[in-house]
């Protein structure tokens, strides 16, 4: 998506008008106040090392957690070292979208090699080259399944809340319906979706695992779309789908989701890329950017970019999506991780997330920090907790531990193969000793 940038203070005041703000100020208004930087506190005169002395020492104040235990959207996974010494390589660091097939073929072919990678991971057709994050790849989903006389969306009210934000806005500024399907028990309410499900649907949505960590009724959420011939819409864990059904065995129409878990760092939140995947025949609606393979007038195996016409070159007045980039560097990143592993590595990887975040939640349970539902789930739960979640949170903080994310009362709790056993008793043997003192820290 093109930028723009004011080119004089009256373009600036014409912009801010037209945005119905005051200041640019206003472009941020929410984000914390607290995290704003309104200046750097270094004297003038200072030489550069005395600036990078400066800096580290300021650096050096950040708390850097020794274990983590809280997923929501961003997962701390173990990445082999070849993902960052292929993505470290020259030729892969300036991957922008590549329109001279002819000189790009090495950034074209990983761009495929993900594709297919992805589309196998799924257990559908086609995949894109990837969106911004998974928030993003979830609104952009169910644009793809507007038609003209179904113009409505239900989502499930177990989705990340970010992500159902997103949904949100975007429908707003094409004023589309969008209905949240209730939750029940920590999952999706299948009895009120088949119910709220009408001819005007669209495409029914929902996250499996679910943002509580729960596994969801997909063959009953996939029947309640299409009885009402709507479209399913899956946002997954992709690396769950080492060992749960795929969006292709639930019949889901189209999958997305957040590509972090696969070889990207945490990163203080970004950049991932999102993932797109879908049925053959919503492939010409699928948005961003597309890689196929061919041959060339020698018979030579070889890589384009198609289907272009359904987007912004050609048919703008056409286009579902005004998407037109992708994030390459870290599908390469993806790629690699996915190669790396392989099939086997992947269901290992999941095995281990499963049965770690199993035993953890056990071992709360004996601490007083009882399962909030009873359903199946992969990597996460919610525990109830003895304690207000934000003490919890600050009792674990102070000795280096990243705990589960503090909901209304309750804690999202997140493992992977990451987390020993042994640092697992270490944070229920930290939570009994609060308990035992009942102390708020």
């Amino acid at each position: 998506m093109g930028s723009y940038v004011p080119q004089s203070p009256e373009e600036t005041k014409e912009m801010l008008t037209f945005l119905g703000l005051s200041s640019v100020d206003d472009l941020y208004r929410d984000v914390p106040e607290k995290v704003y930087l309104k200046k750097v506190s270094i004297p003038q005169g200072k030489s550069e090392m005395e600036v990078l002395r400066e800096i580290e020492k300021t650096g050096a104040k950040n708390r850097r957690f020794t274990s983590i235990f809280r997923g929501a959207g961003a997962y701390c996974h173990y990445i082999p070292a070849i993902v960052k010494q292929v993505i470290a390589k020259e030729a892969f660091r300036t991957t922008y979208t590549p329109y001279q097939a002819e000189i790009s073929q090495g950034i074209l072919q990983s761009i495929f090699e993900y594709q297919t990678m992805i589309a196998e991971l799924t257990g559908l057709d086609v995949s894109n080259a990837s969106v911004y994050d998974g928030a993003t790849a979830a609104a952009e989903a169910v644009f793809m399944c507007l038609e003209r006389k179904k113009n409505k969306v239900l989502v499930s009210g177990a989705v990340h809340p970010q992500i159902l934000e997103v949904m949100k806005t975007y429908c707003e500024s094409r004023r589309v319906e969008l209905a949240v399907i209730p939750v029940k028990e920590g999952r999706t309410d299948t009895e009120a979706a088949g119910k709220m499900a009408d001819a005007e649907t669209a495409a029914l949505f929902f996250q499996n695992p679910n943002f509580y960590g729960l596994i969801e009724d997909g063959d009953s959420l996939t029947a309640a779309a299409h009885d009402v011939k709507a479209k399913a819409v899956m946002s997954v864990s992709p690396l769950s789908l080492g060992l749960l059904k795929t969006p292709g065995e639930y019949g889901a129409d189209i999958a997305v989701g957040d590509g972090q878990e696969l070889g990207l760092p945490l990163s203080f939140g970004g950049p991932y890329m999102g993932f797109m995947t879908c049925r053959e025949k919503l492939m010409r609606k699928l948005p961003g950017r597309i890689v196929g393979e061919t041959t060339d007038s020698r018979g030579n195996r070889c890589y384009v970019l198609t289907l272009q016409a359904r987007e912004q070159h050609i048919r703008r007045e056409k286009a579902s999506s005004n998407i037109c980039s992708n994030e390459a560097l870290c599908t390469m990143a993806s790629g690699a991780y996915m190669a790396a592993l392989g099939p086997g590595g992947m269901k290992e990887a999941a095995e281990q997330c499963y049965a770690k975040a199993h035993y953890l939640a056990g071992e709360l349970e004996k601490a007083g920090f009882p399962l909030k539902y009873k359903g199946p789930f992969f990597d996460e739960f919610v525990t109830e907790s003895p304690l207000p979640p934000k003490d919890v949170e600050k009792l674990l903080a102070g000795e280096g531990i990243l705990g589960g994310l503090p909901l209304e009362g309750d804690i999202l709790w997140c493992a992977t193969e990451m987390n020993s056993r042994g640092d697992m008793d270490r944070l229920v043997s930290i939570l009994k000793g609060g308990i035992s003192h009942g102390a708020s820290v």
